[in-house]
């Protein structure tokens, strides 16, 4: 007799196996691919912005390092953007939240189109930021909900890949859209996708996180209507862990390197091999996103396979620091040497021969932030599962934050101590953070069994 896989089961044998079996696996497929559309969001907000800059400059009458201020700004928004949204998705829901930021996100791209000065734009792009910034936190979790800890690596890894389009994708239709139309019509465009994604999320998001787990089902009737306020910032008390911090900490500092690469492009390789248009510019963020899809998906897989395999040997019992297997080779090998390439071919090598090769080192450092980013964030949904969205937000909160000072001093740092110093800093930041993931990976049962803050144990990973 066949089974229909599209039929739930009836009478799972595991009560920990019936809290997974509430959808189908095509029902799952289509909840990762719709949370993936709006992870996507996030990064067209951002990677959309950065080879307009120029145009915005002469647009508003401005200068560069001002207007990147609008990068740093909607990166911390960001940053504490999705401690907000994670509070209250795990309150009222994952489906309320999306809807609210949506409508958030919007408003904020509408007044970035319209913006006649550069306190306008900052402010929208506060608004735009804040409301796009439930993306990856809630997708995340939404992966956690409904994914066994076995299947959660590989679905993290399908989020993460799609997720990354955005930076293939974005900053080569924000620099056509600029050079050939406005900079105000790509703004335009995410409008018109937020208002789509939220007809979408509105019509066939389900709800789901496991029955009886929001805040709200805990209280009485007569409180349900009520607005309950939440302090956003309660999540960050889950980086006490050492666990969480140092995993966050080799993330971040290996994202950062990825932003360094790509924010100043326009003024470093844009201005060493003589690229002045806006699509062209665009265009050569493609190899680094790319790297992210690849290494996200290549990741995700591999470090279900390195958990599972870890389990059978130690005979049965498992251990999430097999996961962050995979993330050593990107944070200790592909990031940082991936930019010191980046820094010495910009710096001694000349013409066409000279962009392949940092082309190069783009596509191999997308991949490498992948290798790094895909592997923990399974990772911290396993070890903490009854708090994914905070644990998700406080981790991007505190990447935010070391972005946000690699987007505000990266430009400053490359004009007074020269491309080639700044990126070797930047690639011994990304080795000092890797030797925070090696830890945890040799000593992280140790580490979480020293300062426990109500980790997950074997029956709910």
């Amino acid at each position: 007799m066949t089974v229909d896989e599209n039929v739930p089961l009836l009478r799972p044998v595991d009560p920990h196996e019936a809290i997974y079996a509430r959808f189908t696996r095509s029902q799952k497929t289509r909840i990762v691919a719709l949370v993936s559309f709006a992870g996507l969001l996030p990064l067209f907000v951002s990677g959309s912005f950065l080879p307009s800059i120029p145009q915005i400059v002469k647009d508003l009458d401005s200068t560069a390092q001002v207007i990147s201020l609008a990068v740093s700004l909607s990166v911390l928004t960001n940053a504490t953007g999705c401690l907000l949204w994670a509070s209250y998705s795990s309150f009222y829901g994952r489906k309320p939240i999306y809807i609210a930021s949506l409508i958030c996100q919007c408003l904020g791209s509408l007044g970035v189109a319209s913006s006649r000065s550069v306190p306008e734009l900052l402010v929208f792009r506060v608004v735009q930021a804040l409301g796009a910034s439930s993306g990856w936190s809630i997708g995340v979790a939404v992966i956690g909900d409904i994914y066994k800890v076995e299947e959660r690596g590989t679905a993290s890894g399908i989020f993460f890949g799609a997720v990354c389009l955005g930076p293939a994708l974005a900053p080569l239709v924000g620099g056509f859209a600029a050079e050939y139309y406005s900079w105000r019509i790509m703004q335009l465009g995410l409008l018109a996708c937020g208002i789509l994604m939220l007809a979408i999320v509105l019509t066939y998001l389900p709800e789901t996180m496991h029955p009886g787990a929001r805040g709200v089902d805990k209280l009485e009737d007569k409180d349900k209507t009520k607005l309950v306020l939440l302090n956003p910032f309660r999540s960050l008390n889950v980086l006490r862990s050492p666990n969480i911090l140092l995993v966050c900490l080799g993330g971040g500092l290996a994202l950062m390197t990825n932003f360094a690469l790509l924010v100043p492009i326009a003024y470093t390789m844009g201005k060493r091999y003589h690229i002045d248009n806006a699509a062209i510019l665009g265009s050569l963020f493609i190899p680094s996103g790319v790297g992210n899809i690849l290494g996200a998906s290549f990741a995700g897989r591999l470090s279900d396979i390195a958990l599972i395999r870890g389990r059978a040997s130690r005979g049965g019992i498992l251990l999430p620091e097999d996961r962050l297997k995979v993330a050593r080779l990107g944070a200790c090998l592909m990031v940082p040497m991936s930019m010191l390439g980046a820094g010495l071919f910009t710096t001694f090598v000349d013409g066409n021969l000279g962009i392949a090769l940092n082309l190069c080192c783009l596509f191999i450092n997308g991949l490498g932030v992948d290798f790094v980013l895909s592997p923990a964030a399974a990772y911290n949904i396993d070890i903490l599962h009854s708090r994914s969205a905070e644990v998700a937000a406080a981790t991007m909160a505190m990447r935010g934050l070391m972005i946000a000072s690699c987007t505000s001093i990266i430009l400053p740092l490359i004009n007074t101590q020269g491309l080639l110093i700044s990126y070797i800093i930047m690639a011994l930041c990304c080795w000092i953070g890797s030797i925070g993931l090696c830890v945890v990976v040799r000593h992280g049962d140790r580490l979480r069994a020293w300062n426990d803050i109500g980790f997950s144990t074997a029956q709910v990973y």
